[in-house]
């Protein structure tokens, strides 16, 4: 085996870890040392994550396609994000989860370059629909202008589609290349000196985390400043707001001030969710892209005998937001617990439903309520 400083790192071949490394280099078992309880209860854990992911995201597709109620602007931004969610956990979970089990990749070559595909894809695409979300919640709550229609989220998505596409897709004919290290769970950025090779993977994780991390952040304490705002010019002069509000109705003939009470909800609700999911996107997102760039620019990193263990608790991480995407839907959006509720087979129903006639269709509060235009998710 030749030694990796022979080796020509400006060679686009497909290439493995085990022609980098030397001899005497001892790769450690990913799994040793743990008792099989444990890798069974480690198993487990990972198939309720695929499970979850695609079950969960198909019912949001499924809602959002059957129900013409559902078919909002925003609403189908979240159904193109579910749906992204369920491709990557058809396409891509599985075979990691075998290659976790059997410690090494198993699929081919070229099989590896495409997974590699879909997954950047999958990945870029749910991100941009998470950043037209919060640019539009941003529109509507700070600069007063609510721009999204359901055509346009539907352009929205397909340029957002083709970009993912456009970005993800030389990795499937290996420019650049990607390398298999033994026993990883699939293709990975690897370490080079290759200057070309930097600036993809560098493009990559601006467009994947930094970029929409920096412009999120942006928007959400732009709409936390206005909703503070807002808070305290209501406290301070709430007569004064409601008799505003009483004029534009001809109320102002009322021998008393018209008593009103203010309602934030429909706005922070709305913005309280977008909020959890980029706290996810975050979370999950942030390691990864840390990951991919330490495994292209350090020679240290990408060659330490727990590479595989590192890469594949990291990659489960990223995968983990979308299980987690389909709970915060059901947790926080009324319309799709209703929806998902009703979907639901009624042998699985422990709770009796109400008459059609007893149901509220809105809040008694909701008459009297001195605010803005409402915006729904």
């Amino acid at each position: 085996m030749e030694n990796s400083s022979t080796k020509d790192n400006t060679s686009l071949d497909f290439r493995t870890l085990a022609e980098y490394v030397t001899p005497t280099t001892v790769w450690q078992d990913p799994i040793q040392g743990l008792n099989l309880p444990l890798q069974v209860f480690l198993c487990l854990v990972i198939i309720c994550v695929l499970l979850l992911a695609f079950l969960g995201n198909m019912v949001i597709c499924v809602m959002v396609y059957q129900r013409a109620a559902m078919r909002s602007a925003i609403n189908i931004l979240l159904a193109s994000l579910a749906f992204a969610d369920m491709m990557l956990a058809v396409l891509n979970m599985p075979f990691a989860l075998v290659t976790m089990v059997t410690t090494r990749w198993i699929f081919g070559e070229v099989f590896c370059r495409i997974s590699a595909m879909f997954f950047w894809m999958f990945v870029l695409e749910g991100v941009a629909i998470l950043l037209i979300i919060s640019v539009d919640r941003f529109l509507i709550i700070v600069q007063k202008q609510d721009k999204l229609s359901p055509r346009r989220a539907k352009v929205l998505i397909a340029v957002s589609w083709s970009t993912s596409f456009c970005l993800s897709f030389p990795l499937a004919i290996g420019q650049p290349a990607l390398y298999i290290p033994p026993r990883a769970p699939q293709c990975v950025f690897g370490y080079t000196v290759e200057r070309g090779y930097h600036a993809y993977v560098v493009l990559i994780m601006m467009v994947f985390f930094f970029v929409p991390f920096l412009v999120m952040l942006y928007t959400f304490m732009g709409i936390l400043n206005r909703l503070r705002h807002n808070a305290l010019r209501i406290h301070s002069h709430p007569d004064s707001i409601c008799l505003s509000q009483a004029s534009k109705l001809g109320l102002m003939s009322l021998q008393r001030p018209f008593q009103m009470n203010v309602d934030m909800s429909f706005k922070t609700r709305a913005f309280t969710t977008i909020l959890i999911l980029f706290s996810v996107f975050t979370a999950c997102g942030a390691p990864f892209a840390t990951y991919s760039l330490l495994s292209t620019f350090s020679h240290t990193f990408y060659y330490r005998q727990n590479f595989f263990e590192i890469s594949t608790w990291l990659l489960w991480m990223c995968y983990l937001k979308s299980a987690l995407n389909p709970l915060i839907y059901y947790w926080r959006i009324k319309k799709f617990r209703d929806a998902c509720l009703d979907l639901m087979p009624k042998y699985f129903k422990f709770f009796p439903q109400l008459p059609g006639h007893t149901k509220r269709r809105i809040r008694p509060s909701a008459v009297y309520v001195c605010g803005e235009h409402r915006s729904v998710i």
